[in-house]
């Protein structure tokens, strides 16, 4: 696999301390640049965007029926290598996160095999991780 650029994603939250504190000491990020209405985290070397909006409402995510598991739609996340993401697992088991899907093995016996987790942030965003044994296979089709 040729080497990535990084990605970035801006996403609206209601309360930037809540923010920081989930990003930073749940999910492991590192602050970046912030004002007063926006901070940027590096997420994995990877850059999101967290803006204030106070008025907005979150919708509520909607939930798709995939490999027999009910997906938070729209969702953003991050492959890591298996032993990051069995550690990130492991740490937010101890921290008492709940999940949107427990982590587990997926499309098992296909390309697409993964191992996967799915949580929300306070503000309701959809966040995935998962992990191939094989990184080739990322975009294989069946």
């Amino acid at each position: 696999m040729t080497e990535l650029s990084p990605f970035h994603y801006a996403f609206v939250v209601r309360d930037l301390d809540l923010t920081r504190d989930f990003y930073i000491n749940t999910l492991g990020a590192h602050e970046a640049r912030s004002d007063q209405r926006w901070v940027d985290f590096n997420f994995f070397g990877h850059q999101l965007s967290a803006h204030l909006a106070n008025e907005y409402t979150q919708p509520s995510p909607s939930l798709s029926l995939i490999d027999g598991d009910h997906i938070p739609i729209p969702h953003f996340g991050i492959v890591l290598p298996k032993v990051d993401w069995k550690q990130l697992s492991e740490r937010l088991k101890g921290k008492k996160i709940e999940f949107a899907l427990e982590p587990k093995l997926r499309f098992k016996n296909t390309p697409g095999e993964q191992w996967s987790m799915f949580l929300y942030d306070p503000f309701m965003n959809g966040i995935e991780f998962k992990s191939f044994e094989n990184t080739e296979l990322i975009f294989a089709s069946s």
